[in-house]
């Protein structure tokens, strides 16, 4: 079956920056969210995407045919409304078009909300990073590596 030529969807605007800086704050501490500089110059680049809701916003790029989710981030008063299954399933799709075969993620081991989203939209675990992360109180955290078939 012949793979799409992989090319960046054309958008009517960009995402407004600023907004998906804020929501990523809100989502994340440590090591520390992204700016909006960090996420603009991601989405400069022709193989990253963004999927954007109201409360929340994906992250992704896709390179040869293999995708990576770069951040998912749902605002903690909009979670558990299926807008991170939306979002996830939206980035497989994406994943697709763009001629990825494979999507991989990484998550923090201690964190049981974003497994469990990521496990039921059938990702599964092939690695481990030891220490990567690091939680509020300095402990380390293991990297789970999570991927699936596309």
């Amino acid at each position: 079956m012949p793979r799409r030529q992989a090319t960046r969807p054309r958008l009517s605007s960009m995402p407004d920056i600023a907004a998906l800086a804020a929501i990523h704050a809100a989502c994340f501490t440590l090591p520390r969210p992204w700016s909006a500089a960090e996420i603009e110059s991601l989405l400069g680049s022709p193989e990253v995407f963004a999927l954007v809701e109201s409360s929340g916003f994906l992250m992704g790029r896709v390179v040869a045919d293999e995708a990576e989710m770069l951040t998912l981030a749902v605002m903690p008063d909009a979670r558990r409304t299926g807008m991170g299954r939306s979002l996830v399933q939206r980035f497989v799709t994406e994943a697709r078009v763009r001629g990825a075969a494979q999507a991989f993620l990484e998550v923090a081991a201690s964190n049981c909300g974003a497994i469990a989203l990521y496990r039921q939209a059938g990702f599964v675990e092939v690695g481990r990073r030891k220490g990567y992360y690091s939680e509020p109180d300095g402990t380390r955290v293991d990297a789970l590596v999570l991927s699936r078939a596309l």
